[in-house]
C-alpha cells in the first residue's frame, strides 16, 4: 500500500497521507514518497491548487512515527529531521496555493505540515498542537518559526512550551485555521476555496503568492519592489489580454495559464 495517495481533480491536486492504522504518522518512507509527490506537483502546470489531508476519520497526522523512532540511531533520527524539514519547506515553497484539510488529530509534525500550507481548514472534531516538548524534544520541521509568524510570538511560545492541544474552534479563534466545518463537509469546503481561486488567472495566482510570501521576509521597500517585479510577469500573458476582452464583452474569461 502506498503511504501517499495522489490524485488530480480537474486543476486541483489532492495529496493524502495513507497510513490510517498509524494515524498517518511520518516514517522515513512516507516522507520520501511525500517529497516525490511534491516535486511532481511543482512542475505540473495543470495543477493550480493543492489540498493535503489524511486518510480515515481520526487523523490528519500525529507527526513522527514513534514506533519507528524507537528503533533509530541518533544519526538516523537526524536524517529524518532533515528530511521532514526539507519536505515541508518544499511544500511551503510550492508556487500553487496549498490547503491543509485537517480532518482529525494534527500533532507535532502533522501540525507542522499544516503550518507549511497557505490555508488551513479543520473539521469540527479536529485536535491540533505542537506537542513536542511533552516528548522532551522541540518542533523541528518549521513549527518554531512558522507558528509565531502566524499568530504572534507570545501565544506561539505559550502553545509550544505547554504542548497544549487546541480544539478546532480554539484554533479558529487564534486565526490558526481559516474555517471550521463538519467532518463530511471538510473536503468540499477545501475544494470550494480552491475553486474560488482557480476562477482567476493562474499566472496571477502564482505571482501574487510569491509577492506576499517573499515580501513577508523583507522590509517594506524591498517588498514593494518584489511586488512590482511580480506584476511585470503578468503583463505579457495571454490571460491578461483575455481578461480585458472578457470584461469588454461582458462574459467570463477563459484562462489558460499562459
Amino acid at each position: 500500500m502506498n503511504n501517499i495517495v495522489y490524485e488530480q481533480r480537474g486543476h486541483i491536486g489532492v495529496v493524502t497521507l495513507n497510513r490510517p492504522d498509524s494515524l498517518n504518522a511520518f516514517n522515513y518512507e512516507t516522507l520520501s514518497e511525500l517529497q516525490q509527490a511534491v516535486e511532481k506537483i511543482r512542475t505540473d502546470r495543470e495543477v493550480r491548487a493543492v489540498i493535503f489531508t489524511g486518510m480515515g476519520e481520526k487523523a490528519f497526522s500525529v507527526g513522527a512515527d514513534l514506533k519507528e523512532r524507537k528503533t533509530l540511531s541518533d544519526e538516523e533520527v537526524k536524517r529524518n529531521l532533515y528530511k521532514i524539514g526539507d519536505v515541508f519547506t518544499s511544500i511551503d515553497q510550492l508556487p500553487q496555493p496549498t490547503i491543509a484539510a485537517i480532518n482529525g488529530f494534527a500533532f507535532g509534525g502533522g501540525m507542522e505540515l499544516a503550518l507549511a500550507c497557505d490555508f488551513r481548514l479543520a473539521s469540527r472534531n479536529a485536535l491540533m498542537g505542537l506537542t513536542e516538548t511533552g516528548l522532551a524534544i522541540i518542533p523541528g520541521a518549521g513549527g518554531t518559526q512558522r507558528l509565531p509568524r502566524l499568530i504572534g510570538q507570545a501565544k506561539a511560545l505559550e502553545l509550544i512550551l505547554t504542548a497544549r492541544k487546541l480544539t478546532a474552534q480554539e484554533a479558529y479563534d487564534l486565526h490558526l485555521v481559516n474555517s471550521v466545518t463538519e467532518a463530511e463537509g471538510l473536503l468540499p469546503a477545501c475544494e470550494e476555496l480552491a475553486g474560488s481561486m482557480l476562477a482567476n488567472g493562474p499566472v496571477a495566482l502564482i505571482q501574487a503568492k510569491f509577492a506576499v510570501k517573499q515580501g513577508m521576509n523583507v522590509d517594506l521597500q524591498t517588498g514593494l519592489q518584489l511586488e512590482r517585479k511580480a506584476y511585470e510577469v503578468t503583463i505579457p500573458t495571454e490571460d491578461r489580454l483575455e481578461a480585458l476582452a472578457a470584461f469588454s464583452e461582458k462574459r467570463k474569461p477563459h484562462f489558460k495559464g499562459k
